[in-house]
């Protein structure tokens, strides 16, 4: 491995403290009435300098584009340090999510119809455009008694509220159409699925975003075991889940989406808490979260994030040119109650 790959790598070891200082810090510098010109978040990262990574640990305050120190004010610049810790800047554009994207009509491969469908294929509930399946998953056991359990009695595909679920606005048993409505999906005929739960988002308005505790845009729906496919397009089998605690900046990263098919990308930041833009006004604050580089577009959400090596590591649901926001794998699976299959590793 490289020396730049080496030292854009965020060691185990500087963790802890890392943390300690975002906790000790993250509230007051993004407290809404009060937040800097240009800033929707922060998070862990490394710390780089004339464009190289130095190994070195860093919070990362998300910006949507950087300024020149002349044109801000005292007050509106970024501290050198915040709790004792080195600060670093990392514009990443307007990242968007929700139906506030323009997902415009594909013809490629993942946006057709498909029995059984694969994860990267296009699917949306049936008064949005289209998102992203992510992969297929199944109710979570009791730990307790799972030696007195067959097997899985009920399959989903797991994809993100908004794309299932139309941002809290749809309801449990709504028809889920494979391929999305604009990808030329309709009613019934391409019915594939019907919305079980979903996660409510918190918006901004009506609850302001210092109250907001949006951990994950998630959301599954049930089909039958013969529509449903485990394997994701152009990845293969997801050999299992990855805990957050070793979600590691520096990774690389890969995915399979609706839009921009198979892409590959980096992880810049973690434990990060983001602004993001979910058009017609609304904004939602989401709290620990995975920045990769940018490699996805709209109509990929909910695609499914993974190692190289196939293990799961996220959700992707929001986005812009510059990077990828994704939700920590282990809260969605926690959340939703569902396992992904091979379980965790």
């Amino acid at each position: 491995m490289r020396e730049y790959e080496i030292r854009s790598i965020l060691k185990a070891e500087y963790l802890e403290s890392a943390q300690k200082a975002y906790k000790n810090s993250v509230e007051e510098f993004l407290n809404p009435s009060s937040q800097r010109a240009n800033v929707i978040g922060m998070g862990i990262g490394v710390k780089w300098k004339n464009n190289r990574p130095t190994g070195e640990p860093a919070l990362i305050v998300l910006v949507t584009h950087k300024m020149a120190r002349e044109e801000l004010s005292t007050s509106e610049l970024i501290p050198a340090n915040m709790s004792e810790f080195q600060t670093d800047v990392l514009p990443i554009g307007y990242p968007f999510a929700g139906n506030g994207i323009t997902v415009e009509a594909n013809t490629q491969t993942l946006a057709g119809k498909v029995r059984p469908v694969k994860g990267g294929f296009s699917i949306g509930h049936r008064n949005i455009t289209a998102g992203t399946i992510g992969t297929c998953v199944f109710d979570r056991l009791p730990e307790t008694d799972s030696s007195k359990h067959s097997g899985p009695s009920r399959y989903y595909i797991l994809s993100n509220n908004h794309v299932l679920a139309k941002n809290n606005l749809a309801k449990i048993g709504d028809p889920i159409l494979q391929p999305g409505v604009v990808d030329g999906g309709s009613y019934p005929e391409d019915r594939i699925a019907s919305l079980s739960r979903f996660i409510p988002i918190d918006f901004e308005p009506p609850v302001s975003r210092s109250r907001h505790n949006n951990l994950v845009d998630a959301a599954i729906a049930e089909g039958e075991f013969y529509d449903l496919d485990r394997e994701i397009y152009w990845i293969g089998h997801v050999k299992g889940w990855m805990p957050k605690a070793n979600v590691t900046v520096g990774e690389r990263v890969q995915k399979t989406g609706r839009s921009t098919n198979y892409t590959i990308g980096k992880i810049t930041a973690i434990n990060a808490t983001i602004d993001i833009n979910y058009g017609s006004g609304k904004m939602a604050r989401f709290k620990d979260q995975i920045i990769t580089t940018g490699f996805s577009a709209g109509g990929d959400s909910g695609s499914l994030v993974t190692t190289m090596d196939n293990v799961a590591v996220g959700l992707l649901f929001a986005g812009s040119p510059e990077a990828t926001i994704v939700n920590q794998i282990e809260n969605v699976r926690s959340l939703l109650h569902v396992e992904i299959p091979g379980g965790m590793v």
